[in-house]
């Protein structure tokens, strides 16, 4: 009987998902390469809760009593910061990862909640700058479709030195995602794989950063405000130079955050999670005495309104989605909708070796609900209203979890959240984030008192 056990015992270093990566490996000699984030379960907001009010706090009256969204980013230099409605933005994609409806839909959802979009690595598109009232312009390493006159066009520009999904690496977008319309902005060959750099060739060191911060305030007139985005490693170090380099706003990227294509190793296996990244930062800013002179955006694996609260409380200025803003635009669905009627793809996913709710295929350009694409027939499976209705829906839930969860804790504004309205509810996110484990006054790593 035991015997029998053990000839059907799946090995824990050897389980299937392993055995099909060496074998793989094996017969093609070739890395796999995917979109989306990281599918490993790792600490996350999910592990903290609100220790909302009851006798020892007051909560506040969901219909009479009002509580404040309103977010500023920017105050550092800019002469005329960003005023958003909310504290839930909308990260960098790019058009050419993304369909031009697909950038149209995110414009003009962000701006029907009064909140900001970003155009991603590939330049600016008209549609995106015409459908975003606040519209946030990436100076990446590629270069790619930079253009000074976009550039003044810009209510901020986002200096992204690197990405959570993918720290330390490049982007890519596979060749049939490289239309006419992409290779002439990208000024890359039609249909040909690309692959971008992984380091900005204008600087190589914070000094450098700092004359390149200089050189876009100078060509801004210091109108906007200058982010500097990277994906979370080295967080504390990344933070302070960043802020001596002059951003009015640093944006840090976890290991949940998405891409359109990367190796799948950097995915799994680099970067840390989101939640002691936000930590380390606001613990960077701090240590400089710069907290809330340097506004702080968290993004990566931001999904409700309940992780967009516990972001606020533990320090952080607003957060920024992307991966969740594709899903309220379809992606992963079984059906996509035109002119009132539901079309369904199951099959679609089927060829391309997946199901809806499992799909990651976004590097292909073969999205069958017309989110990741640059086919024509399959980009207008998704139209620009019809996105922009989901995501606004979408964008409004978040905000009403966030006001809910702020009320309850007694809170009239947002961001009065704090670190001492949570717990956690393991030892790892208590370490991570620093917060007491639930029922104790415990933080892992600290002593005792």
């Amino acid at each position: 009987m035991n015997g029998k056990r053990t000839a059907l015992e799946e090995s824990a270093l050897y389980n299937r998902h392993v055995l099909h990566y060496i074998h793989r490996a094996a017969e093609h000699g070739l890395y796999d390469i995917r979109g989306l984030g990281a599918k490993r379960a790792v600490p996350s907001f999910d592990d903290l809760v609100f220790l909302t009010a009851s006798l020892s706090r007051y909560p506040l009256e969901g219909y009479r009593e009002k509580c404040v969204t309103k977010t500023v980013l920017g105050t550092r230099f800019a002469k005329k910061p960003i005023e958003l409605d909310i504290p839930i933005t909308i990260a960098g994609m790019s058009f050419g990862a993304l369909s031009a409806n697909v950038k149209e839909a995110l414009g003009r959802a962000a701006s029907a909640m009064g909140t900001s979009t970003t155009t991603g690595d590939g330049g600016m598109t008209q549609e995106e700058r015409s459908s975003s009232k606040t519209l946030v312009y990436q100076c990446l390493p590629s270069r790619y479709g930079f253009n000074p006159d976009d550039l003044r066009k810009a209510d901020a520009i986002e200096v992204v030195v690197g990405q959570g999904a993918k720290p330390g690496g490049g982007g890519m977008l596979l060749g049939l995602k490289i239309s006419e319309r992409v290779a002439q902005m990208r000024t890359l060959p039609q249909g040909i794989d690309q692959r971008s750099a992984c380091r900005h060739p204008d600087w190589v060191g914070p000094d450098d950063l700092t004359i390149k911060i200089a050189e876009l305030r100078e060509i801004t007139d210091w109108q906007v405000p200058i982010y500097i985005k990277f994906g979370a490693t080295r967080v504390r170090d990344d933070v302070k130079l960043a802020v001596k380099a002059g951003a009015d706003v640093v944006v840090i990227d976890g290991m949940q955050g998405g891409t359109a294509a990367t190796q799948q190793v950097f995915i799994e296996h680099a970067g840390i999670p989101t939640l002691p990244a936000l930590r380390l930062a606001v613990e960077a800013l701090d240590e400089m005495n710069v907290r809330g002179q340097v506004q702080l955006i968290i993004s990566g694996g931001i999904r409700t309104g309940a992780d967009v609260a516990k972001a606020l409380a533990m320090g952080a200025d607003a957060v920024s989605i992307g991966q969740s803003a594709m899903m309220a635009l379809g992606c992963n669905s079984e059906t996509y909708s035109k002119d009132g009627q539901q079309f369904d793809v199951s099959q679609e996913y089927e060829k391309l070796g997946t199901a809806p709710g499992f799909c990651h295929h976004c590097h292909t350009g073969l999205c069958p609900v017309g989110v990741t694409t640059q086919l024509p027939d399959l980009e207008q499976r998704l139209q620009p209203e019809w996105g922009a209705r989901r995501l606004k829906n979408y964008l409004k839930t978040l905000n009403m979890e966030l006001t809910t969860l702020a009320r309850a804790c007694g809170k009239s504004n947002v961001h009065h959240l704090e670190r001492e309205d949570l717990v956690a509810l393991t030892v790892e996110a208590a370490a991570m984030a620093k917060i007491p484990l639930a029922g104790t006054n415990w933080i892992p790593g600290e002593s005792r008192t």
